[in-house]
């Protein structure tokens, strides 16, 4: 079952609370010093969320071109509001085509087996010859060692819990929130799925050709929980 924009919105509420802002610039370095030596006129980030990783880049790199869609139009407001170009819309929908395109921090983790075959097969699409596919994934080792189990963080306005499991390739986080409103709790639930992708999966639905495979330790338990991957379209 695909995650909807419910679900999507109710993990756009929480994402600071649940320690991603902290992890995030290890694996943005991998993206950054990647692209770094490279010349290049656009860039489009799939699944945007609130726009820290293209606003990075942006600062970093001084992309003539940047845009990023989510299909969280809450999302899309947060990258909105750090002056980037940014729309609530399905890539496959899109009909510009770009040199580089990301996909950062689990997006395709979101996405069934056959919704990543469409999805990479939208990204070939949007590729200008020679562009570049930028992406990570979660490891077997990430998903069973470091996302299972309860969690329970809040602050003064909202109070999280997350219950998650992984299972033959899958795994659901029931997350429910309480966010105070008028003096009172409103209450929010929604289950949020990822799946187990390899790198020889991706290799073998994207039709692009594989340049860099390096694994990536974000929590520093010993393996890599994650995996960063680079595609070219020869």
């Amino acid at each position: 079952m695909p995650n909807t924009h419910d679900s999507l919105d109710l993990y756009a509420k929480v994402e600071d609370l649940l320690g991603v802002k902290e992890a995030a610039p290890s694996l943005y370095a991998h993206y950054l010093l990647f692209l770094s030596p490279i010349a290049f006129d656009s860039l489009l980030d799939v699944g945007c969320g609130s726009g820290d990783f293209l606003f990075q880049m942006q600062q970093a790199l001084d992309i003539p071109e940047v845009k990023g869609i989510d299909l969280s139009p809450l999302m899309v407001s947060k990258t909105a509001s750090k002056g980037i170009d940014a729309t609530s819309v399905d890539l496959c929908d899109l009909e510009e085509k770009y040199d580089v395109i990301t996909a950062v921090f689990d997006m395709l983790n979101y996405l069934t087996k056959e919704a990543l075959q469409q999805f990479l097969a939208c990204v070939y699409e949007h590729l200008n010859d020679g562009g570049l596919f930028l992406c990570d994934i979660n490891t077997l080792y990430g998903f069973e060692n470091v996302a299972v189990g309860s969690f329970i963080v809040d602050d003064e306005d909202r109070f999280l819990t997350v219950d998650s499991d992984f299972e033959n390739g899958e795994y659901i986080s029931e997350f429910t929130l309480f966010e105070k409103e008028a003096g009172c709790f409103k209450k929010s639930q929604e289950t949020i799925r990822q799946y187990y992708h390899s790198v020889e999966a991706l290799v073998k639905l994207s039709g692009l050709e594989l340049v860099a495979n390096d694994d990536v330790n974000l929590y520093d338990l010993g393996e890599a929980d994650k995996v960063f991957v680079v595609f070219t379209k020869v």
